[in-house]
């Protein structure tokens, strides 16, 4: 059978079960979706999306039927390779989030789509986490956690998936399924693979009973360890099953796919106190560490001078670290407890410990939450600083060694050494030192000629030493994936590499799963595959393609994610420099990529920035797409400056338009509007906009001829609605709530006693977000420069205050406004002025919480839940919802981006009685899917405070 006809036949043979949108194979997507945090490349030939084990077993006999390589992947932020291919790349998203809190949250279920983070979410009621605790917890997933045996700064070895996973279901590659909590299944599965689980029994008993060699094992174990397959089950277990389940952990996808773990969850201790220590030299930065190991701490995280430089001059970094002297060195120390005594015991332990050794300052612990923010700050920056000064075309490469630990000083400077021998004079060291765990992080080209043998002379050099001499881990945490594989047997010996690929025979005979990734007969696989990385545009040259923004992308689970977006950006770019050289081939794939980029990567992009938030290097990727938009309207500029100079008649249109739409409802009905709408969209082409149930009443725009109430002895506070709230008043289905959010806002202002100050020309004011999220940058800076001078005279040049009712626009203002004007959204400018001024009494309801983008960019998710906590008795903030993907305009004009992002959103909240936000427009969208009214935080505490 020809290669081609393979995928053909098995896309068909697929789509009999798995529909036609979750089997991808077009250029644009399979190299979107094919991309991970590692520095190499694969293009899957096929992405499928199973949803349930039913169609992941089909999918694994058809593949095994024409023997084609399947790899598994969860979230993509591994960085050793693991989760790339050129076959066929299986996805886990939506359907596999299911979980389930088990012993009163001493055990919790959880499928392999489930973000790290969102378990412990889970488990914080019950003051208990995971155990695995990666850096990249906030974006990674449990798939990875466990198949990677992921661990972190706090978990060491006691703590990671292999010490606390209680039970597995298990999908091996003969599609046959193992659930290890359900004694029928273990039944039924020791008598269809009796011989499987003979020969694992057999694997142990001959290791155990070959003393060298089960020794062995158990000091690389003592050390953090992801080189190989878990050998440790071997000697650690004789029950076939347990071999079998704890084998499964950290096999990359090679051994069988995990469809749920148990785990035993840890004691989340809360009370958190964290010291900064600064030692003279690398050797007693070291011997502290040993001495440290026998202390009760949580952490200790390593960092040398060069790490601490890294980030110095970074905002709100302490002083000290640019008077360090050269070969300084730091430890992080953070110690935790369950209560007062217990933590002050544990401090006070840790002062004795140090004792004796020579520091640069006087050690102390901190309890203040921002000072130990900032000290974590500085250690969760290391990484990133190094890739956001990069040279654009180079990767950052993170090496992953474990030394023990008695031998961490000696090893650090031997390292060192190497590296610098190499000419990597640039690479940072830090690490999880308790555990010997060190990560050099440095830049690295491949383009340039002799960089991949530098490259390779480097990794030899670092793979004798760490593996060989030390009797080390080259994989300490991150996965051996393709990066390592080609050094198992030089760190291993032979005899037990032999066992390693006994292990795979015996699950894996046809070597389908994963291939090429922990075992590998090719010497070179690790320098092979290299990811491009040209310049593509400056706003996004410096992305490490992580992966950490995909959390909180709305258009995750539709299209692209920031990420994606700008992988297929660099494609293009390469493709657009071969000019000349470019083939057939390569024009023809430049097209479909430009052609399918614009829905995937330009339209449904929200452009809210709030990627940004999560990028280590702070990459806005909806600017990049602003960009775009720009060059795409240019022919529409004119158009854009005839509604900018005739604004207010522009809004008159709009609340006409609303009126109009209203009246129809009315006579048409709901249902009857809602399949006109959509038919006149799907015969326009989708050009249209689509009608929404939620779409509100016209506001009243007469409100605003307000009367100054003459009281000078009243604070004064400029009001500024939005063009949104001018145009949009109440839902018409929102029977508790009939007002806008002009009046609301006006009465609860009178009500606090504030005069308001409202702007000349206020129909005509716009902040100028609603042309720049289209790419009307002209335009947009014309309605700044208005505002601008508009609130200035109305402030007396700051004087007063300025509140603007919705959140994204004070953020545009902000960013883009004269300094002296302090600007204020709904939730500030409540929880500040607001509530002091109130007699609030909650009430007995129990609401939810939108938290917007814009808030969150403005660090305002706390003060958000206080306040709706002292307005109301019980107060929900669904989880995952991040942006909700309306993005001003797009919950009319690409309605899918919203439903999307706000898929399960009426799950979450059916049992409150309203939301509430800061952005009228998210409110909309966020009402048509949560199915319930959402309104203003202001109507909130409006309700709350009752009269005056």
């Amino acid at each position: 059978m020809m290669v081609a006809d393979g995928w053909r036949e098995l896309k068909a043979a697929l789509s009999s079960v798995i529909p036609a949108e979750r089997l991808i194979d077009d250029p644009l997507r399979t190299l979107a979706y094919g991309t991970d945090a590692s520095f190499y490349r694969l293009i899957p030939q096929l992405v499928v999306r199973p949803e349930n084990e039913a169609e992941l077993q089909h999918t694994l006999a058809e593949c095994r039927e024409r023997e084609l390589p399947v790899t598994f992947r969860a979230a993509g932020t591994s960085l050793s390779g693991q989760a790339v291919t050129d076959s066929v790349l299986i996805q886990f998203g939506r359907g596999w989030r299911d979980h389930a809190i088990l012993d009163e949250g001493r055990a919790i279920r959880l499928q392999p789509g489930v973000i790290g983070a969102r378990a412990n979410q889970l488990l914080a009621p019950y003051g208990r986490k995971i155990g695995p605790d990666p850096a990249s917890i906030a974006s990674c997933m449990v798939g990875g956690i466990a198949a990677n045996n992921a661990s972190g700064m706090c978990c060491g070895t006691a703590q990671n998936s292999y010490r606390t996973v209680r039970d597995i279901r298990v999908i091996l590659a003969d599609g046959s399924l193992l659930d290890t909590a359900d004694a029928a299944s273990v039944a039924a599965f020791r008598a269809s693979h009796g011989e499987l689980l003979a020969g694992l029994e057999r694997l142990s008993r001959e290791t155990q009973g070959n003393a060298v060699l089960a020794e062995k094992i158990r000091h690389k174990y003592r050390l953090k360890n992801t080189t190989g397959y878990a050998l440790n089950s071997l000697v650690d277990f004789s029950d076939g099953i347990e071999i079998l389940k704890h084998l499964m952990i950290g096999s990359e996808g090679t051994l069988g796919f995990i469809s749920t773990i148990t785990y035993d969850t840890v004691v989340d201790e809360p009370l958190k106190a964290a010291a900064l220590a600064f030692f003279p030299d690398m050797g007693t930065t070291c011997r502290a560490t040993i001495a440290l190991k026998q202390a009760p701490v949580s952490a200790v995280e390593l960092m040398d001078r060069a790490a601490l430089r890294s980030v110095q001059d970074q905002p709100g970094m302490p002083a000290v670290l640019k008077t360090l002297p050269e070969g300084a060195a730091a430890l992080l120390v953070d110690v935790r407890g369950n209560d007062e005594a217990e933590l002050e015991a544990r401090m006070q332990a840790v002062q004795a410990t140090l004792e004796g050794i020579q520091t640069l300052e006087p050690v102390t612990f901190t309890r203040d939450a921002d000072t130990y923010a900032l000290y974590w700050k500085i250690r969760k920056g290391l990484f990133p600083a190094v890739g956001a000064v990069r040279e654009t075309g180079t990767t950052v490469i993170i090496e992953d060694v474990a030394f023990p630990i008695e031998r961490l000083d000696e090893g650090v400077l031997a390292l060192t050494d190497i590296f610098h021998r190499h000419g990597y004079r640039d690479a940072i060291l830090f690490g999880h030192a308790l555990e010997g765990n060190l990560h050099f992080v440095f830049p690295q080209g491949f383009e340039k000629p002799g960089e991949v043998e530098r490259y390779q002379a480097l990794m030899d050099e670092v793979a004798q030493l760490v593996g060989v001499e030390y009797g080390g881990s080259l994989k300490a945490e991150h996965g051996t994936g393709r990066n390592m594989a080609p050094y198992v047997e030089l760190e291993w010996g032979p005899e037990a590499y032999a066992l390693m690929w006994e292990i795979k025979a015996l699950f894996d005979p046809g070597n389908l799963l994963n291939p090429e990734v922990i075992l590998s007969r090719n010497s070179r696989l690790h320098l092979e595959n290299l990811k491009p990385l040209p310049a593509a545009d400056a706003i996004v040259d410096k992305c490490i393609e992580c992966g950490f923004c995909e959390a909180v992308c709305p258009s995750t689970d539709l299209t692209l994610t920031p990420r994606q977006r700008i992988v297929i950006r660099r494609e293009l770019a390469r493709l657009e420099a071969l000019e000349n050289q470019a083939s057939d081939a390569d024009r023809t794939r430049m097209t479909q990529l430009e052609q399918a980029y614009v829905y995937q990567g330009i339209d449904t992009c929200a452009a809210t920035g709030l990627c940004a938030t999560q990028c280590p290097v702070g990459i806005d990727t909806g600017e990049m797409v602003r960009q775009l938009r720009r060059d795409q309207s240019l022919d529409k500029a004119a158009l854009a400056r005839r509604i900018g100079r005739h604004f207010s008649g522009a809004m008159r249109v709009a609340r006409g338009g609303l009126t109009a739409a209203g009246a129809a409802r009315a006579v048409l009905g709901v249902n009857l509007m809602d399949r006109l709408s959509t038919g006149a969209r799907r015969l326009s082409g989708d050009r249209l906009p689509q009608w929404s149930p939620a779409l509100p009443r016209s506001a009243p725009i007469r409100v605003l001829d307000h009367a100054s109430s003459g009281d000078a002895s009243r604070d004064k506070v400029v009001y500024l609605p939005s063009c949104a709230t001018r145009i949009f008043g109440a839902d018409h289905d929102d029977e508790a709530e009939a007002r806008s959010v002009m009046e609301i806002t006006l009465a609860l202002l009178d009500k606090a006693g504030f005069e308001v100050i409202l702007p000349e020309m206020i129909g005509h004011l716009c902040c100028g977000m609603a042309f720049k999220s289209k790419g009307q940058y002209e335009e947009a800076n014309h309605k700044a420069r208005e505002l601008n001078r508009e609130l200035l005279v109305a402030s007396q040049n700051g004087r007063y205050p300025v509140l603007c009712d919705t959140s994204p626009c004070t953020l545009q203002m902000r960013e883009h406004l004269d300094e002296r004007l302090e600007l204020l959204e709904p939730v500030t400018f409540a929880h500040d002025h607001l509530l002091p001024r109130l007699t609030v009494t909650p009430l007995d309801e129990r609401v939810a919480v939108h938290v917007t983008c814009s808030s969150t960019r403005m660090g305002l998710a706390d003060k958000f839940v206080v306040l709706a906590r002292a307005c109301a008795r019980e107060v929900v903030v669904p989880a995952e919802v991040t942006c909700c993907g309306f993005a001003g305009d797009k919950g009319f004009t690409t309605p899918e981006l919203n439903a999307s992002a706000l898929e399960g959103l009426a799950e979450q909240v059916k049992a409150c009685s309203a939301g509430y936000s800061n952005s009228r427009t998210c409110e909309i969208g966020l009402s048509q899917h949560g199915k319930i009214p959402y309104r203003s935080i202001l109507s909130l505490l409006d309700r709350a405070s009752g009269t005056p």
